[in-house]
């Protein structure tokens, strides 16, 4: 009989529900270590507005895939998904736990069912969208995404031209949306990563409070120093992750387009459609644990709840 390889834990959700906190919680009970899953967290000098962990919040527990990466060097899902299988051989090798921790929907994705085979560019294609893009607009584009592929349209933002240009690009290549191609190659390719996902679903209401208090707190750390010191280094709104959420309400704030309370109305508006749409996707995968959240106290029991169902699963 083939054993079954070693479960990684998996925590994911939407932003600023307190996935690293439980993520380092239960690194400290079952001696694991942190591996970022986020689009965006991957990249150096963007720490503070990314919420990247900071040293006091990994409370001495090993993290990875976290600022290592410069700013203007893209990375694909599929890559990403790579690099974290690395890391859960090189944690296993060690003899602790691997616990993923992110609400990066796509790279989840990726994760757990693959990127498809078909992954080709046709260049013609992408300078042609590319050119609609910019002639049209980003709402026009999407609008066109959403008919083919409404699940995947759900987590692309427009502000991401890279994601919709390519999603785009694979429908009309291939005659396929990107979601169906998702599913081929889960059937086709069975999972190499054996995973327990706990998901954390929260309130609105209870999680719009906890928004608007991170923003602050980002603010509060640093953030528009953070992107000044970007803007001399010469990355601009066109370079990726500048498109991160936020950068571009602050370079506007900077070139004096907006005040400061605009600003961070803006963000925090954002911030909650983005949570909407995470829960939306995360709502549609399949996982093992999903855990509702409506207030702090609520949030603390999560650790343990997740301990032990990681237990009774592992055995």
């Amino acid at each position: 009989m083939t054993a079954m390889k070693s479960l990684s834990i998996c925590i994911v959700g939407p932003t600023a529900v307190g996935k690293t906190g439980v993520a380092v919680e239960i690194a400290k009970l079952l001696n694991g270590e942190v591996i970022g899953l986020d689009s965006r967290q991957i990249y150096r000098h963007l720490a503070i507005g990314t919420a990247q962990p900071t040293e006091k919040e990994q409370q001495g527990v090993p993290h990875h895939l976290y600022g290592i990466r410069e700013p203007g060097d893209p990375i694909s899902a599929g890559e990403y998904a790579h690099l974290v299988k690395e890391k859960i051989d090189e944690i296993e090798a060690r003899g602790n736990l691997p616990i993923i921790c992110g609400g990066s929907g796509l790279y989840f994705r990726a994760l757990t069912k693959g990127i498809f085979n078909e992954s080709t560019t046709d260049m013609h294609l992408r300078e042609k969208l590319t050119k609609r893009l910019a002639k049209e607009g980003a709402e026009v584009l999407l609008a066109e995404l959403e008919k083919v592929d409404p699940d995947y349209a759900e987590i692309v933002h427009p502000n991401n031209h890279k994601r919709l240009i390519r999603a785009l690009e694979i429908f009309e290549m291939t005659g396929l949306p990107p979601t169906e191609h998702f599913r081929q190659q889960r059937e086709n390719n069975p999972d190499d990563v054996q995973l327990f996902v706990a998901y954390l679903r929260p309130e609105m209401e209870w999680l719009d409070k906890r928004i608007v208090r991170r923003t602050d707190e980002i603010f509060a750390l640093g953030w528009i120093d953070e992107v000044k010191k970007l803007l001399e280094k010469g990355y601009s709104k066109s370079t990726h992750p500048m498109d991160s959420l936020g950068y571009g309400e602050i370079m506007n704030y900077l070139d004096g387009k907006f005040d400061f309370d605009e600003i961070v109305a803006q963000i925090n508006l954002k911030s909650r459609h983005y949570a909407k749409k995470q829960i939306s996707w995360f709502n549609k995968e399949r996982v093992n644990y999903v855990l509702q959240i409506s207030t702090d106290e609520d949030l603390s029991k999560i650790p343990g709840y997740i301990e032990e169902m990681y237990h009774q699963t592992h055995v």
